[in-house]
């Protein structure tokens, strides 16, 4: 089971998409999924900063305690906004191995060798084109830690 990767037209992604599949990729691959819900997550904003901020996201938690969250953004006329997302519970006991895209970046994949464990809808828009900011937020927070932090970008 698996994806092949999705190219997209240069005026279309300056590689974040792309990015966003592979931080998402590089935190599941390998665990299960326990749970997947929308709700708060307190997150560490910037590294050098003590502020923390709880941020309503889309929070998966796996089966080491670990909690992901995927957070929208919105830059003037550029998104990421997670739409919906469909959990297959009779494939939650088997271990993630691979994250894939269809349509354009739009459905995303978090597959085992029975196929998906997790489906999302995913709506987005580069804007005009590479001068504002799209893609997920992505923060991790390890089990017994009080804060999440961003992975990739600015951290």
């Amino acid at each position: 089971m698996g994806y092949a990767v999705e190219h997209l037209g240069e005026d279309d992604d300056n590689g974040t998409m792309v990015g966003n599949v592979a931080d998402l990729a590089a935190t599941v691959v390998g665990r299960r999924i326990v749970s997947a819900e929308r709700k708060p997550l307190p997150v560490k904003r910037w590294s050098f900063s003590e502020d923390v901020d709880t941020l309503g996201q889309f929070v998966l938690t796996l089966d080491d305690g670990t909690q992901v969250g995927l957070r929208d953004t919105d830059d003037c006329c550029a998104y990421t906004e997670l739409e919906a997302f469909l959990l297959h519970p009779e494939r939650v006991d088997h271990i993630i191995t691979g994250v894939g895209t269809t349509d354009g970046y739009t459905r995303w994949h978090i597959y085992a060798d029975m196929g998906d464990v997790l489906e999302l809808t995913v709506n987005w828009s580069c804007g005009n084109p590479f001068y504002y900011g799209y893609g997920f937020d992505i923060y991790v927070v390890p089990l017994g830690s009080a804060t999440g932090k961003l992975t990739g970008g600015w951290s």
